[in-house]
């Protein structure tokens, strides 16, 4: 009989992990849909970022209060969990705080969990508060209604739980108290109970442990289904962030070739092309996720929804449509409908569906200004306008469906090299005007 707390114990933890194990291999297998791409350049400034941004979480304190708040609930959350190793050794072995005998070092690790778990505590309360009681715009925008909004608020009702449990356990924990030694927050927790039986309050610790270690494992498999599976992706998508200059675009080889060809007068149209030249692409551009490329796709499962490059997108500021995190959560959508197909199909049957104007809108697309703030403005290098480009590039080579305006400025540039209306010759003609 006095196994069988760790029996279960091990049942839960096994069940815990290999579900979560199962649904990330689910992420893997959706982000490998999109198509390779050569991130083997710039090692040096890509760990650099990965240290820099991710790590150091330098893009977040541009907005000093939310900021200072996600740097103590992500020290917190990497810190505290530490602690998660000694209740696992403890629950298999059937051990009570195995690392006690290291002394001072001990009470001076779980003194500095205790302290950061109420400054969590604290943190997430002031987000919650400023979600639901201020209301600020970026969380209430139309894309965030229903799940996404509701989302938000699961994951810090998770983190107020899980903290609350912990400095509960720790507080009704009578040997650990005797100790007198790490308790800097628990202690006072602890005077609520003074009047408590002692076999009431081991009931209370041992509901108390079992409720955070299940918690733990619970929060671990609700964030493949959640927008935090930032947690973990946010490390390689910064990674795999866009190191060359914002502005630049890329350019299709194989177009690239075609157009020297036609401004070489000693080019032969008709001779084979070069050994190793780029091949057209089959399809030019994205109209559907798996035409994205695999570091787009990490950007859509990166994506925390927090709203950062929507309030910086002038498009949006001034009542158009477009909304960069929109963008990032329609794709993910779309990637997790055609993961669903493939999972009850064995293989992606056609559903008549794509992410071209089923989930974006030509007039987002158009909408975008091209302007990058969004890019700049993520705190963990997410690019939305690389997809609005990709998307506009299949409208235009694939469907010449783009707009009326740029189809005529294109067209002047073709007939007068420039994308104004006017012969060449009479490009002068300004400067004779009084």
């Amino acid at each position: 009989m006095q196994y069988i707390p760790n029996i279960l114990f091990l049942i839960a933890l096994v069940a815990g992990i290999g579900f979560f194990t199962i649904n990330i291999r689910k992420v893997i297998r959706n982000i490998k849909l999109g198509h390779k791409v050569d991130a083997s350049d710039h090692t040096g400034e890509r760990w650099g970022n990965v240290f820099r941004i991710a790590l150091g979480q330098s893009k977040m304190v541009v907005r000093p209060i939310s900021g200072l708040l996600h740097i103590i609930v992500y020290l917190g959350f990497i810190i505290i969990n530490i602690e998660v190793l000694e209740i696992i050794i403890d629950g298999i072995f059937g051990t009570h705080r195995i690392f006690s005998s290291l002394g001072g070092f001990y009470g001076f690790l779980i003194g500095s969990f205790e302290i950061l778990a109420l400054l969590v505590f604290v943190s997430v309360t002031i987000f919650w508060l400023r979600r639901n009681a201020l209301k600020l715009q970026r969380f209430w925008k139309p894309e965030m209604k229903g799940w996404p909004k509701n989302d938000g608020n699961i994951i810090l009702y998770f983190e107020m739980v899980l903290m609350g449990l912990f400095l509960l356990m720790n507080a009704t924990d009578i040997p650990f108290q005797e100790m007198n030694n790490g308790n800097i927050v628990s202690k006072y927790i602890a005077g609520w109970f003074s009047n408590t039986p002692e076999a009431t309050l081991h009931i209370i610790e041992r509901s108390a442990w079992w409720l955070h270690i299940l918690g733990i494992l619970v929060f671990l498999n609700y964030l493949y289904f959640s927008k935090h599976l930032h947690i973990m992706l946010a490390f390689p998508n910064v990674y795999f962030g866009k190191v060359v200059p914002k502005g630049k675009f890329k350019n299709l080889e194989s177009v690239t070739n075609e157009v020297k060809m036609m401004m070489d007068p000693n080019a032969d149209p008709f001779a084979a092309p070069a050994e190793g030249a780029a091949e057209a692409p089959a399809k030019f551009g994205a109209s559907d996720v798996m035409d994205l490329s695999r570091i787009q796709l990490l950007n859509a499962y990166t994506c925390t929804e927090c709203g950062r490059c929507t309030d910086e997108c002038p498009a949006n500021n001034t009542g158009k449509k477009l909304s960069p995190r929109k963008i990032m959560m329609d794709t993910r959508d779309r990637l997790e409908e055609i993961g669903k197909n493939i999972d009850k199909n064995g293989e992606f049957k056609p559903d008549g569906k794509q992410l071209l104007d089923d989930y974006i809108t030509r007039e987002e697309l158009w909408a975008c200004t091209t302007c990058n703030a969004c890019v700049e403005a993520c705190p963990v290098s997410i690019d939305p306008l690389s997809i609005i480009m990709d998307m506009r590039q299949y409208l235009v080579m694939e469907q010449s469906a783009a707009p009326t305006e740029l189809n005529v400025a294109m067209t002047n540039i073709e007939n007068n090299g420039a994308p104004w209306p006017y012969n060449q010759m009479d490009r002068l003609n300004w400067k004779d005007e009084n």
